[in-house]
């Protein structure tokens, strides 16, 4: 008889520990994104069906879920295991706890070999210090889903030691994704549904504000000196002024055609530039939302930047053009300067400043085109932004608008470094004096493409969209002293 109730006891405290162990799995199902179109009743069967998968899964994905403090690993695991196709696809070591959330080592042998040209001298780059000493350039061609990956561990700089946190509420694509202006906390990204989303990402990351008014998809935005307002541009034509703090639009500037990109200037913030579809870059009073100066172009404007004093505007349009133009701060007067035509006849994606790299010894500039093109530009202030092609990557093209971006100013010895989406839901690291093994690793927890990329001020926060709404913010290693 004790013996039967100590069995019983026994049988109870194992069905109670089992109920407990299944808790992991069930908050797991309960991370599954739903899609655009689907109705609460079918997402919640869905989860309750996921949640009742075989023991087997079960019990493998609790193993994954307990080796990482519950985070990271269960959610890549499950978005990927139930897909059988991708397991055919990414090798055991992809999806093992030791390696979640870090630099990723290659699968697969070297698959690639990348040429080096140089342009102007006939030596090859064996340093970056040779790099930076006289004016060498390479190209080098890959696709997104084989890499090369460089041998000898991973770059500490770099490395991440997993998820800081998910945004998953967005019902539509997320096609722009931004940081505040010096700030480390603030977060926003606008959606092909229209709508701007604001998000705190300290202890406890929550969305601020939902910024909602746009027809159609957001093109781009941009955040004012004092974070206090927010400019967007739209394919519903119009561009408008959002107050944060209210979290309201205070003023809506209608135009003839979509409107493709948006920068305040960073000087003079009563300054709004912005790019369309009627081949113009216009200049507008943010006060009043008057047109100051309107300067042509031979395509679309689908993309542009500031240098930091915001003298000179740097522009991409629809054939892969990238345009210098000069603009009086206190006129807001626009003069184009130079033009640099590219071979390859696709959209400008990205185009992106920073005053120093040690690659060009001075200020450089990042374009990214439509059709997997990347270039690397050393830039010449003193010639009102004369641009000189230093390197190219070409990658495999895209279907998406998926942008580019720097890395942070780490490790400038060891090389430079972007950051860049791609079509098979993976993040990808570059580094551009290496003319082999240019890729350097890969971020892995995207299910779809992989739209955009941002890095926080602090550098220590990497956001990423995803074609499917989904963003996630990685949280970057802490130096090792």
């Amino acid at each position: 008889m004790e013996g039967k109730i100590k069995s019983e006891v026994e049988s109870g405290e194992k069905d109670e520990e089992k109920k407990q162990s299944k808790d992991p799995e069930f908050l797991s199902c309960m991370m599954q994104p739903a899609t655009s179109d689907s109705d609460p009743q079918y997402i919640g069967i869905r989860r309750i069906l996921l949640h009742r998968k075989a023991e087997s899964g079960v019990t493998s994905r609790r193993y994954d879920w307990r080796c990482n403090g519950k985070g990271y690993v269960a959610y890549r695991n499950f978005i990927s295991k139930p897909r059988k196709w991708e397991n055919l696809r990414a090798s055991s070591l992809l999806s093992s706890p030791g390696n979640s959330g870090r630099w990723l080592p290659s699968p697969s042998p070297l698959s690639h070999q990348f040429e080096a040209e140089s342009f102007t001298s006939s030596r090859d780059l064996r340093s970056v210090n040779q790099v930076s000493s006289h004016r060498a350039s390479f190209s080098s061609s890959l696709s997104d889903g084989d890499h090369s990956y460089r041998r000898g561990g991973v770059e500490h700089a770099y490395s991440f030691v997993g998820m800081h946190c998910i945004f998953d509420q967005c019902k539509s694509s997320v096609t722009v994704l931004k940081f505040g202006h010096m700030s480390s906390d603030i977060l926003a990204y606008g959606a092909s549904d229209g709508s701007l989303t604001v998000c705190n990402l300290s202890e406890e990351p929550s969305v601020l504000k939902q910024l909602t008014g746009h027809s159609k998809d957001v093109t781009d935005f941009d955040f004012s000196s004092n974070n206090q307002y927010i400019a967007s541009s739209s394919l519903d034509k119009t561009i408008r002024v959002w107050e944060l703090l209210r979290g309201v639009c205070i003023r809506v500037i209608y135009g003839i055609s979509a409107q493709y990109c948006i920068r305040f200037h960073p000087v003079n913030n009563n300054f709004l530039s912005a790019g369309n579809a009627n081949k113009e870059l216009t200049v507008f009073n943010f006060s009043t939302g008057r047109i100051i100066k309107k300067l042509s172009f031979d395509d679309e404007v689908t993309a542009m930047d500031h240098d930091r004093t915001g003298q000179i505007i740097f522009c991409g349009d629809g054939q892969g053009t990238v345009y210098s133009v000069s603009m009086d701060s206190h006129t807001g007067s626009l003069s184009r300067s130079h033009r640099h035509r590219t071979n390859h006849k696709s959209p400008v994606t990205t185009v992106k400043y920073r005053s120093f790299s040690l690659l060009a010894s001075g200020p450089v500039l990042l374009t990214c085109t439509q059709d997997g093109n990347l270039c690397f530009f050393s830039v010449a202030l003193q010639i009102k932004g004369y641009l000189t092609l230093r390197c190219s990557l070409k990658l495999a093209p895209r279907i998406h608008r998926i942008q580019a971006s720097f890395c942070p100013l780490l490790s400038l010895e060891k090389g430079e470094y972007i950051v860049a989406g791609s079509e098979d839901s993976n993040v990808y690291f570059y580094d551009l004096t290496k003319p082999k093994h240019t890729c350097v690793n890969k971020l892995q927890g995207h299910r779809f493409p992989v739209m955009c990329v941002a890095w926080n001020h602090g550098e220590n926060l990497l956001a990423s969209s995803d074609f499917y709404g989904v963003v996630i913010v990685w949280k970057r290693a802490k130096k090792s002293s």
